[in-house]
């Protein structure tokens, strides 16, 4: 029912009744993404968080029945890099792919039944692993990243073939650190991939080869020059992205003839944190259809001529592009105003049909935060950008003599990048009376390099200024309550939360999600895909462990004096649980009140139902208990540790910690 039109009646804000409720966020919706086409058929994978996180494999044939295609007890998830992606892929009549409990590559028939395991079940559980699942035009092999964690600690990586008959594998690359995107040529006579070593990240510098019947050639890329996603068109050209021109941009050509096909000021790749990415694919008469983003905008244009032109979808953010066999292009897409969803894209008119939705409810118009793009000065005489969520509510507004409480959101990444489509978890917040402000901090992706390249040697300094930044804008602006500003982030965005709330005096509460509080102990204990990641972001280690320690919350906390919820997963190899369990203790001993929720099963980020409720209910209530806000929610209660009378009533449930 519309309730547009009515009055509005004063409410203190963060207590407004929201359609959005924690239950929602965990249930309501499945994760999608690695969409492939092939032949009549359409697959995709979904992260079931009723399931336990479960990512399943799912086909729509050609009579548009939708069907799990994977095995019940399998969970379609590689763990190279930790972060994994290219989990699977379609070649004859059946999918090839990667299983969670045991790494292993099975075989399943796309027609249904069980599945059979492909490769040999390795000595030790997951040592063995792969990724960027690639077929061969012929359908008799398949290249793929992987991985091997050998018996005394040391993590290989290297290129494979691996023959489908007979299950055998074989190395056809090695010698590097790290290595991605094997793409055989049409005619098989070649393969292109990218190569890159320590201490560079694949957005830093890498190389792309080709190995033929000649041997193996470098093509492009260098320390300096990031170059990712080889494409072979059907007449043998090879394409890839670059970001030697200042932008990710699309190049052709070797050497001192390599051009870009459009030289823009936008990016038309992304950061290569997973496998298996493709943000642009070939059409009908050599033209091709690409991901154009820049400045938390995307689209998709058609490049033709050198020219792109725009094409009308409607959609603000895209995932993985693939060719269906009648002439469309499928992906994954959302709206400023609709949730992502399964969507096929006719390229000549932009129109779009919905093949499977992540949720089946969204909010109605009126209950709508849109995302408003703010820029702003911060430090060091430079300028930083976010997205700006003012709070909405059909039936309430603020009194008159309040404002918001804001939640900055500091992503994770470094390198990744505001988003301007819907987000219920953006909702979940607006709908209430709470404002949000989702930082593009110096180092984020959407602004070409040298602002990516700006938090080189600055991590901890300048994304936590450019939060700050963002936080004192929107206050100074009137827009939110300056005595109640909350930072939140996971991952690297939790580090940046912790280094705000520990080295300055801005914030009045935040929560970190399995951020980092100590980064020489990250430099110590992570995973060999960023283990040397800080040597760019801080400086070389153990050289620089002085200036570590300077950056490291850990070993400052002294200076706390602000609110704190830490909420973090056992099982985390990438941000170990010792991280959060040292912050938590410091705020024992400093007196402060703080919170801290361990979550078992759970790995870097949530993926279970009752995690990620838990969370929300958790990071509500606390804000709640110290802005002095009520929410209408019925939220079990919160034991928040050195807050002054902090006693349960007695009729409601309290947090197991």
């Amino acid at each position: 029912m519309s309730t547009k039109g009515r009055p509005r009646s004063p409410a203190p804000y963060g207590s407004w009744p929201s359609p959005v409720s924690v239950a929602s966020l965990a249930t309501g919706a499945v994760r999608l993404g690695e969409v492939s086409g092939h032949g009549q058929l359409l697959c995709w994978l979904e992260g079931r968080a009723t399931e336990g996180g479960r990512q399943v494999l799912v086909v729509r044939r050609a009579d548009g029945t939708i069907d799990d295609l994977s095995a019940p007890d399998h969970n379609v998830r590689t763990l190279v890099h930790e972060y994994g992606g290219g989990a699977y892929c379609l070649t004859g009549d059946e999918a090839i792919y990667a299983n969670f409990s045991d790494q292993r590559l099975w075989r399943q028939p796309l027609t249904g039944g069980d599945p059979a395991p492909l490769t040999a079940e390795p000595q030790t559980a997951r040592s063995v692993r792969f990724a960027d699942l690639t077929p061969t035009a012929d359908g008799t092999a398949m290249f793929a990243v992987r991985e091997r964690h050998l018996d005394d600690g040391e993590v290989v990586n290297d290129l494979v073939r691996v023959d489908l008959a007979a299950g055998s594998v074989e190395a056809v690359a090695g010698g590097d650190d790290f290595y991605s995107a094997p793409r055989p040529s049409p005619d098989g006579s070649a393969l292109a991939f990218v190569a890159w070593n320590h201490p560079n990240m694949p957005w830093d510098g890498t190389e792309l080869r080709r190995l033929d019947g000649t041997g193996t050639t470098v093509v492009a890329g260098g320390p300096d020059e990031s170059v990712q996603q080889p494409t072979w068109l059907s007449d043998g050209r090879l394409l890839w992205v670059s970001d030697r021109y200042g932008w990710w941009n699309i190049v052709e050509g070797g050497g001192p003839d390599a051009a870009a096909l459009v030289a823009d000021d936008a990016e038309y790749g992304v950061p290569a944190w997973v496998f298996g990415q493709r943000t642009y694919l070939e059409l009908d008469g050599g033209r091709l259809l690409a991901l154009r983003s820049s400045a938390g905008r995307s689209g998709l244009v058609v490049i033709s001529d050198g020219r792109p032109e725009p094409l009308d979808t409607g959609m603000s953010s895209f995932g993985r592009l693939c060719r269906t066999s009648d002439g469309l292009v499928a992906t994954v897409a959302a709206s400023a105003t609709s949730p992502a969803a399964v969507v096929t894209v006719d390229p000549e008119s932009g129109q779009t049909t919905t093949v499977r939705r992540s949720q089946d409810h969204q909010l109605e118009p009126e209950w709508l935060s849109t995302a408003q793009p703010i820029t702003y000065s911060t430090s060091g005489d430079a300028v930083s950008h976010a997205l700006w969520y003012e709070p909405v509510h059909p039936d309430h507004e603020g009194p008159p003599d309040e404002r918001p409480p804001l939640v900055v959101i500091s992503h994770g990444g470094p390198t990744a990048a505001a988003d301007a489509s819907y987000d219920e978890r953006v909702q979940f917040w607006t709908t209430r009376g709470i404002g949000v402000v989702d930082v593009d901090y110096r180092g984020s992706t959407g602004y070409g390099r040298d602002y990516r390249n700006q938090l080189r040697g600055a991590w901890g300094i300048a994304d936590t200024d450019d939060c700050i930044a963002a936080a004192c804008h929107l206050a100074d602006e009137g827009l939110v309550d300056p005595d109640r500003l909350a930072i939140r982030g996971g991952s690297a965005g939790g580090y940046t939360t912790l280094c705000a709330l520990t080295f300055h005096d801005v914030f009045d509460a935040g929560c970190s999600l399995y951020g980092v509080a100590d980064v020489e102990g990250l430099a110590r204990d992570t995973h060999k895909f960023e283990s040397r990641y800080l040597d760019l972001l801080i400086g070389p280690y153990p050289e620089a462990a002085e200036l570590y320690q300077q950056r490291s919350p850990i070993h400052h906390t002294d200076l706390l004096s602000t609110p704190m919820l830490i909420l973090q997963g056992l099982e985390d190899a990438i941000v170990p649980p010792s991280q959060s369990e040292a912050m938590a203790a410091a705020l024992a001993e400093r007196g402060i009140p703080f919170a801290y929720i361990e979550f078992a099963g759970e790995q870097h980020g949530f993926r279970r139902a009752e995690s990620i409720q838990r969370a929300a209910e958790a990071e509500l209530a606390f804000y709640g208990r110290i802005f002095g806000f009520a929410p209408a929610d019925d939220l079990p209660y919160l034991s928040i540790e050195n807050l002054p009378d902090d006693q349960p009533p007695d009729d409601r449930p309290v947090y197991a910690q």
